[in-house]
């Protein structure tokens, strides 16, 4: 009996060993942020501007590592479309944008309203409206404002707001959402 149970201890203790390599060597998310965790191994995004017409449809990110040459296509597809200018788009915004568009299940793709935006234009714009903050995101690269055909601005904040990783706005008379990689707060209605 004695040989039965030391089998019986070791096999336990090998299990208990195997099941502490494995928690420890698997991937988890328990660590990341909370809206990574519907990102998956992959992370795709999907945009169109109305503005230039251009499309975006591309993998970014695969398992653990952006891809560079796809990010610096994301930056010039975001670029300020009235002046031409560009800035490195803060890819925690592109990671929002992407774990929101996945939770919402969908595939049609966002439309992009603005992205990045010189000084010059956020100036411009705020001299139009009372909505534009004086030191927007949107000219460090870091927010996007969009529009799913869809989907209501309701159903696109909530989807944003589950993500727990930024600024959430709701422009509804507008019909689009702003996101970004900012501090977590909503506005809105």
């Amino acid at each position: 009996m004695t040989s039965d149970s030391q089998a019986g201890l070791s096999r336990r203790a090998l299990l208990g060993a195997f099941a502490a390599t494995a928690l420890t060597a698997a991937p988890t998310f328990s660590k990341a942020a909370g809206f990574l965790r519907g990102g998956g191994d992959i992370r795709r995004i999907r945009m169109y501007s109305g503005r230039t017409g251009e499309r975006i449809d591309m993998v970014y990110w695969i398992e653990g590592k952006y891809i560079k040459d796809a990010c610096k296509e994301i930056t010039h597809f975001m670029r300020d479309w009235r002046n031409d200018l560009h800035m490195d788009i803060d890819l925690r915004t592109i990671d929002i944008m992407t774990a929101a568009h996945n939770l919402m299940d969908v595939s049609e793709p966002y439309m992009l309203l603005s992205g990045y935006r010189s000084p010059q234009t956020n100036a411009m714009l705020r001299s139009r409206s009372r909505g534009v903050a004086k030191n927007s995101l949107h000219m460090k690269g870091q927010a996007a404002d969009l529009r799913l055909a869809s989907r209501s601005v309701g159903q696109m904040a909530r989807a944003a707001s589950a993500c727990h990783a930024g600024g959430v706005g709701s422009y509804s008379r507008s019909n689009f959402v702003h996101m970004d990689c900012g501090v977590v707060r909503s506005w809105g209605g």
